[in-house]
């Protein structure tokens, strides 16, 4: 399956370390695999993915506020409407959960199916999560 992951660091940050371990446990089941900066992509190659992942983190630590570039990045996609996708958060604050679910409206608004949602702790269980997409 090809499958995109879509990194929104908060502060304009190159992918994190636990976004790389969600894709190499991707790439461990034998999917292909691109990490795309939401904040460099244009979002127009999103259409040619069969599953699109968005990970992000919550601005800041009292806040479910998600970066802008979730929102640019998808609207700039010609064509998501009926995709699968997977959202995740990284933990990190007290409105984690609300930052998630600010995470799946964002998708849901362009029109994407979002089957799997889930905080991330740590890397090693970002690359366990990775393990189980299209298990």
């Amino acid at each position: 399956m090809r499958i995109v992951i879509i990194s929104a660091a908060p502060g304009r940050k190159p992918p994190p370390d636990y976004v790389l371990s969600l894709a190499n446990g991707m790439k461990l089941m034998g999917h292909y695999v691109d990490v795309l900066d939401a904040w460099t992509a244009d979002g127009h190659r999103l259409p040619g993915y069969d599953y699109i992942v968005m990970v992000t983190q919550a601005v800041s630590s009292f806040s479910g506020k998600i970066p802008e570039a979730v929102a640019t990045i998808l609207s700039a996609a010609s064509s998501v409407a009926g995709k699968k996708g997977a959202a995740f958060v990284r933990k990190g604050g007290l409105f984690t959960a609300r930052a998630l679910a600010n995470l799946m409206k964002a998708m849901e608004k362009e029109g994407m199916r979002v089957n799997w949602s889930d905080i991330l702790l740590n890397p090693p269980h970002a690359e366990a999560m990775g393990k189980l997409i299209g298990a």
